[in-house]
């Protein structure tokens, strides 16, 4: 590790706060929009509005001279995305911002285990606990048969599988195009794979309904610059525990705003999740192995 990344911490720490900051205002604006436009065209809104922060990337992109395999993965984690996306979105509309937030925290945990079955990752003993213990935490927010499971915590599941699967095809491509060209492959590729799912559900926006949306996009894309600022300022076990904070705000903002209750169970849940997440990163850390379970877990929109 570099001493420009060991001696910078606390811009790491500050850098992590502004991308905590920023991913809450993406999660107040949809909870905010609410059903008024249906998810997958508010999905699709976001994506399109925020196709103009890429233009510095057309260059890149266009200079990749992508081979077919490439392009493959490229789609394949668009396809994947996009359904992680509108899922994400319909969660919004059904269920509290705290718990979504929560159950946002199993990416990670997926992601180490599809590195182990797909990437030849090796998967030690304490990590597999530490998988389970997650697990178990999800099952704390979801308590199957004392409380009703709707579709909105269906979808969050099915975002989290999701989210780890485009993770895991990124951290392949990461390896042969440069980081501009990743991620602006995904906004393209997510914007035409929602554009059928959008048209085929849409609902004319109003003015105010695009300005929502672009303020989304915009916090998205000030959040990821933020995130890779503080990446590069500091180590992940110095910038991680920063992004639990938004597990925080995301209960403070649907008590004081959306008049959500504070659900005990869910914030139990989050924190061993968080918990189990955090054992895995620290000893990814210790072994100075390379580092497979993704540190940003805040919303990946």
């Amino acid at each position: 590790m570099s001493e420009t990344t060991t001696s910078r911490p606390l811009m790491g720490v500050f850098w992590m706060l502004v991308t905590g900051a920023c991913f809450v205002a993406v999660t107040a604006l949809v909870k905010y929009l609410g059903p008024r436009v249906p998810a997958a065209e508010a999905a699709f809104l976001r994506y399109l509005l925020g196709l103009v922060f890429l233009l510095p990337m057309v260059r890149p992109m266009l200079r990749a001279g992508l081979t077919k395999r490439q392009l493959g993965l490229f789609g394949t984690r668009g396809v994947v995305h996009t359904a992680g996306v509108v899922c994400w979105f319909y969660a919004m509309t059904q269920i509290p911002i705290a718990e979504v937030t929560a159950m946002n925290y199993l990416s990670p945990v997926y992601v180490t285990i599809g590195a182990a079955l797909f990437l030849g990752e090796t998967l030690a003993a304490r990590r597999i606990l530490a998988v389970v213990v997650a697990l178990i935490g999800a099952v704390i927010i979801l308590r199957p048969g004392f409380r009703e499971v709707n579709s909105g915590h269906i979808a969050m599941l099915f975002t989290a599988v999701l989210f780890a699967a485009g993770y895991l095809i990124a951290k392949i491509m990461s390896e042969e195009v440069s980081p501009s060209v990743v991620v602006g492959m995904l906004s393209v590729t997510v914007t035409i794979g929602l554009a059928p799912l959008a048209a085929s559900v849409w609902v004319t926006p109003t003015l105010w309904d695009l300005l929502i949306l672009f303020g989304v996009a915009s916090f998205a894309t000030a959040g990821h610059y933020a995130m890779t600022l503080a990446f590069a300022a500091a180590p992940v076990t110095v910038t991680q525990p920063v992004t639990f904070l938004q597990l925080v705000w995301a209960v403070l903002l649907g008590w004081l705003v959306f008049n959500e209750s504070v659900d005990v169970w869910v914030v139990t849940g989050g924190l061993i999740i968080i918990g189990s997440i955090s054992f895995i990163t620290w000893r990814e850390a210790v072994l100075k192995r390379r580092q497979v379970t993704p540190t940003d877990t805040a919303t990946k929109v």
